[in-house]
């Protein structure tokens, strides 16, 4: 007897930068909070590495520094350590890699994305992707990031460490 197999949906697949730099309280990384009406009032778990989506074949390196402009205002050029991959809990895989650097938050700057907003109203509002950038002591960034991302703390700490 064959079994008709069901089609999965393939899940996708987002890459991203931990940006990091090293304060006089130790290290420091630069999260993103989402924009947009439904995360408005959300904090705890909300953040994120600046991040986005893979385009089919696309390299998860170039997918993270494009996104990371797109969400930030910069273009990265910094040398990217692979921090390896994460599952968030709706199933999206998400690329990780450090970056050193020292982002002045007064250039902060994202892209904008439509919407219909209220629901079923017919109008179309503008909102920003990202909308907030702030740098985050290790303790603080572990309640604010994504649960799923936080071991992407973990795994900086031994990329530091390891030298």
């Amino acid at each position: 007897m064959v079994r008709a197999m069901k089609a999965r949906a393939v899940k996708p697949e987002s890459a991203g930068i931990l940006m990091y730099r090293r304060g006089a309280g130790g290290i420091e990384v630069l999260l993103v909070h989402p924009g947009g009406p439904f995360w408005r009032k959300r904090d705890a778990g909300a953040w994120s590495i600046p991040k986005g989506e893979c385009e089919p074949g696309e390299p998860p390196d170039f997918t993270a520094r494009r996104e990371f402009a797109e969400e930030i205002g910069i273009i990265p050029t910094g040398r990217l350590v692979p921090l390896g991959s994460v599952r968030q809990k709706a199933g999206k895989l998400v690329h990780g890699f450090a970056m050193e650097g020292d982002f002045d938050l007064a250039r902060f700057a994202s892209n904008v994305f439509e919407m219909e907003w209220p629901p079923r109203s017919g109008r179309m509002q503008s909102f920003p992707e990202v909308d907030r950038a702030e740098w985050f002591d290790l303790a603080t960034a572990r309640t604010k990031i994504n649960a799923a991302q936080s071991d992407l703390l973990d795994r900086l700490l031994a990329v530091i460490d390891a030298g």
